[in-house]
């Protein structure tokens, strides 16, 4: 089978304020996770491309909502979300990201997948779940990314994995979970499939 990635990612345009987003038509897949989950490493290895989203070891770096378009189509977009989670920044910034991604999430009828990162030796944890609760009822389908799989043993990732799962049952949104190493390539095929499909 031919290999879907890398998917064409293009940068299309940052987005500050809810009034700053574009018309709500086609169809935008989010990614959203906790601060350094590795949200933006997976975005440039999904891309092979290091200089799509910004990353870094300090937490909390994106602030924006990022738009990329997927595969040269203007009605797809990936959308690349702020981090949650981050107990270090100001609670005017925390409360000023979770409106903006709430409000996002809550009233953008062309979402129509949510990609959720999670540092697979942490996932769901409370800002996770209170996450997966704003997107419940939600006609979204959500892939859950547990990420930095290469700094676990196999047998780790697998019990962390079957944690992950019974977790998740409360969530009939979730419809895939998967391993995950921006670092190695691991599950990235999968994740492509999500996404492009």
């Amino acid at each position: 089978m031919k290999s879907i990635l890398p998917i064409n990612l293009a940068f299309e345009r940052v987005v500050g304020n809810l009034a700053q987003l574009p018309f709500d038509e086609g169809i935008e897949i989010a990614v959203c996770g906790r601060s350094n989950s590795g949200k933006s490493s997976i975005i440039n290895a999904l891309g092979n491309n290091k200089k799509l989203a910004k990353t870094s070891k300090t937490p909390g770096r994106t602030q924006t909502v990022n738009f990329f378009t997927v595969n040269d189509d203007p009605q797809t977009k990936l959308v690349d979300l702020p981090g949650y989670g981050y107990a270090k920044a100001s609670k005017q910034d925390q409360n000023n990201w979770a409106q903006l991604v709430e409000s996002y999430l809550l009233g953008r009828q062309c979402l129509k997948k949510v990609v959720v990162i999670m540092d697979i030796r942490h996932p769901f944890k409370e800002a996770d779940l209170v996450f997966l609760d704003w997107c419940k009822g939600l006609p979204i389908n959500i892939f859950i990314c547990l990420n930095k799989a290469d700094k676990l043993s196999n047998n780790q990732a697998g019990q962390s994995l079957a944690a992950a799962q019974r977790a998740s049952q409360e969530y009939p949104e979730i419809v895939h979970l998967q391993i995950c190493s921006a670092e190695k390539g691991n599950g990235l095929e999968a994740l492509g499939s999500f996404i492009t499909s």
